[in-house]
């Protein structure tokens, strides 16, 4: 998806409208467009969907809107419908989630990789990683962001190691340095 992709409605891009802790997007058309180009969010109340048209709108996580904003895929606007820039978005996303800043890092350099990305929250981890999409694969990672002055518990390191394992996933650890991130894998050993 490239920022000169005009939406199948003419030549704006998507509109999303901020509510919450997600980004609507009301057209159907533009929903599919951004679903179906580069997974992008989750159309609403469809499970497990494909990579097909849907007639519905679609829900993007604060970590979408702010990479398809900052990429100039979408405009977004707020509830009273004013345009919101990049750096405002960042700014509410930073004061709605904790460590903000350090997850999206992650999520951008993944995405970047070409890794669909979405909550791991399901599997105690902050994200799951996909190769193509969700509903056509099982995601082969998850992965657990940490800020460089964290300390680590090695007790939740394991847990993490027997979970991942336990759904067939590899561990990601990401640790979040400021200006990059570095990466470990973590994968359950039995001698």
């Amino acid at each position: 998806m490239t920022s000169s992709t005009s939406s199948s409605t003419g030549n704006e891009k998507p509109r999303g409208v901020l509510i919450g802790l997600r980004v609507i997007v009301p057209n159907p058309d533009e929903a599919s467009e951004l679903y179906i180009k580069g997974v992008y969010g989750k159309p609403f109340g469809i499970k497990k969907p494909g990579l097909q048209k849907y007639n519905d709108v679609l829900e993007l996580s604060l970590f979408e809107a702010l990479y398809l904003l900052e990429n100039d895929f979408i405009t977004i606007e707020n509830a009273d419908g004013k345009k919101l820039s990049v750096e405002e978005l960042r700014k509410i996303s930073l004061e709605r989630i904790p460590d903000f800043q350090e997850l999206y890092d992650v999520y951008r350099d993944f995405r970047k990789k070409g890794f669909i990305v979405r909550s791991g929250m399901k599997f105690g981890s902050d994200f799951s990683l996909y190769k193509t999409a969700p509903g056509i694969e099982h995601a082969p990672y998850l992965v657990g962001v940490f800020k460089k002055d964290s300390e680590i518990d090695p007790v939740e390191l394991i847990r993490a190691g027997r979970l991942s394992h336990s759904v067939r996933k590899k561990f990601i650890i990401a640790v979040h340095l400021g200006d990059n991130v570095k990466y470990a894998f973590l994968e359950w050993y039995k001698p």
